[in-house]
């Protein structure tokens, strides 16, 4: 990367950001108190959580959808 390329073209390059997105949606979802989860469960939770924070929860509802007819 060239890290003094991209604020000169108003890029942003630090991690600040993207490190309080995973703990805003991942510590306040999943790590409540006396909760447990399997792998499968987590990820499931996570990407709509994550649809649902980006206002694209649209997209997750079709894809699940296209899952289960493929899968069943």
């Amino acid at each position: 990367m060239s890290y003094p390329a991209f604020p000169a073209q108003g890029l942003f390059v630090g991690s600040c950001v993207v490190e309080a997105g995973c703990k805003t949606v991942v510590g306040a979802r999943l790590k409540c108190s006396g909760m447990f989860w399997t792998v499968r469960g987590a990820n499931a939770i996570l990407a709509s959580q994550c649809c649902r924070l980006s206002d694209r929860f649209e997209y997750y509802r079709a894809d699940r959808a296209l899952a289960t007819i493929l899968f069943t």
